[in-house]
């Protein structure tokens, strides 16, 4: 009787600790996967953003999106159309899980990325005008190695 407690006990404990190493597998996994890399980019931008740090968020632009404006402009026109035109300092906002795209392209005459992950962002303002949301779609894709953000211009 002692032997079989015993035993279901052992029993147990693989059972548990398989399913442990199971978790801690797949979480491992999550965290280095390239949608979970992209997202962090994602929130790291709109993060800057949120607090009126725009020469950050401009940091983390794909080389695409630099060559649109510069570092100034981007700032300027950031804080001109956010904080003059609305009257607000901050926002709240949200990103619903991305999707995976193969061969996208942020305007037509560029080249394609073969892999991007897009996703909605939603950012919610209280300003002058009342309480308003912007949705967005922004694309996340590799340059050199890092992960950037991108916006759809076709």
């Amino acid at each position: 009787m002692i032997r079989k407690r015993q035993r279901n006990k052992f029993l147990l404990f693989i059972i548990i600790s398989i399913c442990s190493l199971l978790v801690l597998i797949g979480s491992i996994n999550y965290l280095f996967s390239p949608s979970y890399k992209s997202k962090k980019v994602v929130e790291a931008f709109y993060t800057h953003e949120q607090s009126g740090d725009f020469a950050d968020s401009w940091e983390l632009l794909h080389p695409f999106m630099k060559d649109r404006w510069t570092k100034t402009q981007f700032m300027t026109d950031r804080l001109h159309v956010f904080v003059g035109h609305f009257g607000t300092e901050t926002f709240q906002f949200s990103i619903e899980e991305g999707n995976k795209v193969k061969d996208w392209k942020m305007a037509e005459e560029l080249q394609p990325f073969d892999i991007a992950y897009k996703f909605t962002v939603i950012q919610t303002y209280k300003g002058k005008y009342g309480k308003f949301s912007f949705l967005q779609e922004v694309y996340v894709a590799k340059d050199e190695g890092e992960w950037r953000i991108l916006w759809d211009y076709n």
